[in-house]
């Protein structure tokens, strides 16, 4: 959808940690990154302001690269409303660039890719400085065996088996472009790159690949559970706190920062 006559159409890129939140939708029964963020935009232009987003992410779900588009109601200029924004913001959440978009640029629409991180402190005693971030797994995983099942996930498949039995998308086929399992001293990372996401997609991939690291299933089962399009026999849903939402990407020349466009997206 257009701007509307006399507004000029901004994105933003907003950074959070969503361990205090109740996602990123706006909702009535609590804070949400969406409302922190409107409320602030809505301060800087003296009026209701309403944004869209690349994705939504769930409760205790971070954001390092959140893309978001409104249009703007007042003049003000890019400085101003990141100035204005981020001083009515909590310190959770923090806007990264502001700038102006074409008239029919849609954060969510013009998206062609999306791309999680899942992350895992493999060691036998928890987390302290980094527990808001990370999952942790006390029993030794092999990462390598992890990466070797994520791989059956590449392409375009039903991903009924690993989406939340309340997921309300139409449809279950997704398109992995790519995924990949690592290991960085004692943490392990997952890392997925797709189309779209349904919901818990990401989570409940990750429990499964957690079953497969600690030698509790083969790497191929991941492709059986996949195949065979049944959410009771994948893994359990991963902890949020360990998912970040490292953002979305698009095709070049529309504006954005160089970390959002790819030059090889139509």
């Amino acid at each position: 959808m257009a701007t509307l006559p006399g507004m000029t159409r901004l994105a933003l890129a907003v950074e959070y940690e969503g361990s205090d939140f109740l996602g990123w939708q706006r909702c009535s029964h609590g804070a949400t990154v969406q409302s922190e963020v409107e409320e602030a935009l809505s301060f800087v232009a003296g009026q209701p302001v309403t944004v869209m987003a690349a994705g939504r992410t769930d409760s205790g779900v971070h954001g390092l690269d959140q893309l978001l588009h409104f249009d703007a109601p007042v003049e003000r200029s890019p400085r101003s409303w990141l100035l204005g924004a981020n001083s009515r913001l909590p310190r959770s959440i923090v806007v990264t660039w502001l700038g102006p978009v074409a008239d029919d640029f849609h954060a969510r629409f013009s998206a062609r890719r999306r791309r999680y991180r899942y992350e895992i402190l493999n060691r036998s005693v928890r987390p302290g400085l980094y527990a808001r971030f990370q999952t942790w797994e006390r029993l030794p995983l092999a990462a390598e065996r992890m990466h070797e099942a994520a791989q059956a996930l590449l392409g375009e498949h039903d991903f009924t088996s690993f989406r939340a039995l309340s997921c309300s998308a139409r449809r279950p086929f997704r398109s992995v472009h790519d995924v990949s399992v690592r290991r960085d001293g004692e943490r392990v990372l997952i890392e997925i790159e797709a189309n779209a996401f349904l919901h818990h997609m990401v989570r409940n991939i990750a429990g499964s690949l957690i079953l497969v690291g600690r030698g509790e299933r083969p790497p191929q089962w991941l492709g059986e559970v996949l195949a065979a399009r049944r959410r009771d026999l994948a893994g359990p849903t991963a902890p949020a706190r360990g998912l970040i939402f490292l953002g979305p990407r698009y095709p070049a020349g529309l504006g954005l920062p160089a970390r959002f466009e790819d030059s090889s997206l139509a």
